[in-house]
């Protein structure tokens, strides 16, 4: 049955192609990932393993979590480094991010992984208030230290984060946070790259960390195209590699082929 559900996401994935208008250029080879808070990029192992056998040259960018405007820094400066067209993919926090940074002119396509994709003068922590998560209604469960840093409670971080992983990995995610300054959830976004780059989202149907209906919102208004994964968790880039990487490989072999987002 697993195999079936596979199957059938990738396949939608792959779909995601024909909608496109011809191509006008070579489509982006290159492929930058940025994780979301309490996590690193080494989540993105099996699916950066997929990407790279496809023939991608795939970066991780490694976000400090200090600031709002640190982790664009730290995005645009791997978006620097890339030598031509790039997909810009984002997961949780992360689609904050690639949402400001990617109105680089490297990024030509923008993927969300169960991710936020605030409008300028939004911010992610308001959004997420309007439509709560089983995280915001589990009392105690995110921390926070004396200096302004949150991070999940190990103990409550497998079953909220991570259910669909191994426990022993779960553990270890849960016990390798990078602490996340409080202020990062609530800095308005200055710019919106999906306004005017094509983009594509993934819904994590289970997905305990953000409202998987928040999730849904923010691909319709930003006319990105779609699929949802059921039964999949907040770390559905690490538990469903394969459906996650379709959906990327699809958007990078046809991100050259949408017009801007701007004349939708």
């Amino acid at each position: 049955m697993k195999a079936v559900k596979t199957c059938l996401a990738v396949a939608a994935a792959l779909a995601l192609v024909s909608t496109a208008v011809p191509a006008q250029a070579e489509p982006p080879k290159n492929i930058v990932l940025v994780h979301g808070a309490w996590v690193d990029a080494s989540g993105w192992k099996p699916v950066y393993d997929i990407l790279t056998r496809e023939g991608f040259n795939v970066t991780m960018v490694q976000e400090p979590e200090t600031s709002f405007q640190d982790d664009v820094a730290a995005a645009k400066r791997v978006l620097d480094l890339q030598n031509g067209p790039t997909l810009l993919v984002g997961h949780s926090y992360g689609g904050s991010v690639i949402t400001e940074a990617g109105t680089h002119p490297n990024v030509v396509g923008l993927v969300y992984v169960a991710a936020h994709a605030p409008d300028v003068g939004e911010d992610e922590a308001a959004l997420g208030k309007k439509t709560p998560s089983i995280l915001a209604r589990t009392e105690g469960a995110i921390r926070k230290t004396p200096d302004g840093f949150t991070y999940l409670d190990p103990a409550a971080f497998p079953k909220l984060f991570a259910p669909d992983l191994p426990r022993e990995r779960a553990d270890f995610v849960a016990r390798s946070q990078v602490l996340a300054a409080a202020r990062v959830f609530s800095t308005p976004l200055t710019a919106a790259a999906w306004k005017t780059k094509p983009s594509w989202g993934i819904v994590a149907g289970s997905d305990q960390i953000i409202n998987p209906d928040l999730e849904r919102w923010y691909y319709a208004r930003a006319k990105s195209d779609t699929i949802e994964i059921p039964g999949a968790s907040h770390s559905v880039y690490e538990s469903h590699p394969q459906e996650v990487a379709a959906v990327i490989t699809a958007a990078a072999r046809s991100a050259d082929r949408y017009p801007a987002q701007a004349q939708k």
